[in-house]
């Protein structure tokens, strides 16, 4: 837990959970990855963070492009399997434990800051939000991609929010607050000048009980919760996880539309 904040452990071990079954939910948003990275467009030799990397699935591709990476992520058994993975592809990118709210990098450090579906979830998004402005150097760059706050991802952890225990009194802000430009603006706008294209994902499963499978063994947030529950609710959990995913059926399985923001931003 090296160089974690004391608030950011729990959600740490939570991320952790899913170890290298993370991967899994990484080829579900594979589409909005590869958007958010065609808009960022690295270039050779370029350096490039890549924040809340999780299993490296983004900083792999940016490699790919000749840019030098760092993949930084507060879980240290998804980086573990990040590192594993980019060895077996012979990619060189350095990965390391990073806490969004207080990074390990100096000002100005990076030609470029990607994060997908990853910053968003950070306890204290203005500190992340002030990182983000302090390591991209003048004239830098940075692309995100964020769930809509009224998509089909934030649907899904509704679906969940009656199993979990009620939040805190000083419970952090949604993460689904970064669906909303507005609230992109509120937080980036000072440092970055910004600008947003809409996309959609498509998750793809054979069924909708092989979603839950997925879901429930590789993301960190539906496995710490499945996980804290008893057989009874953890049934009844799956039970209505499975439902959702059966509103969206083909004839091959299931297809979800899951619309998300990305966010360029030029530093000013």
């Amino acid at each position: 837990m090296s160089g974690i904040q004391p608030h950011n452990e729990k959600p740490a071990s939570v991320w952790n959970s899913g170890g290298a079954r993370y991967n899994e939910i990484s080829r579900g948003i594979a589409d909005s990855i590869e958007h958010c990275v065609l808009r960022l467009d690295p270039q050779p030799g370029e350096t490039i963070l890549d924040l809340a990397t999780g299993t490296g699935w983004t900083s792999r591709l940016i490699a790919k492009r000749g840019a030098q990476v760092t993949g930084a992520d507060i879980s240290s058994d998804l980086l573990a399997f990040a590192a594993e993975q980019a060895k077996a592809e012979g990619l060189t990118i350095t990965y390391q434990v990073g806490d969004a709210e207080k990074l390990p990098f100096a000002d100005g450090a990076f030609d470029a800051v990607v994060s997908t579906c990853g910053v968003m979830f950070a306890s204290r998004p203005e500190a992340a939000a002030a990182e983000l402005g302090r390591v991209c150097r003048k004239g830098g760059r940075i692309a995100l991609t964020t769930w809509l706050s009224d998509g089909n991802v934030f649907k899904m952890f509704m679906v969940m929010k009656p199993y979990m225990p009620p939040p805190p009194p000083a419970a952090p802000p949604s993460p689904f607050a970064w669906g909303r430009t507005e609230r992109i603006e509120e937080l980036l706008g000072a440092d970055f000048e910004l600008a947003f294209e809409k996309g959609v994902s498509f998750y793809r499963e054979p069924s909708a009980e092989a979603a839950w499978e997925t879901f429930s063994n590789g993301y960190g947030p539906t496995k710490a919760l499945a996980t804290s529950l008893d057989e009874h609710r953890r049934a009844e959990l799956r039970r209505d996880f499975i439902a959702f995913h059966e509103q969206f059926p083909t004839p091959l399985g299931i297809c979800v539309p899951r619309e998300y923001w990305v966010t360029r931003g030029i530093r000013r």
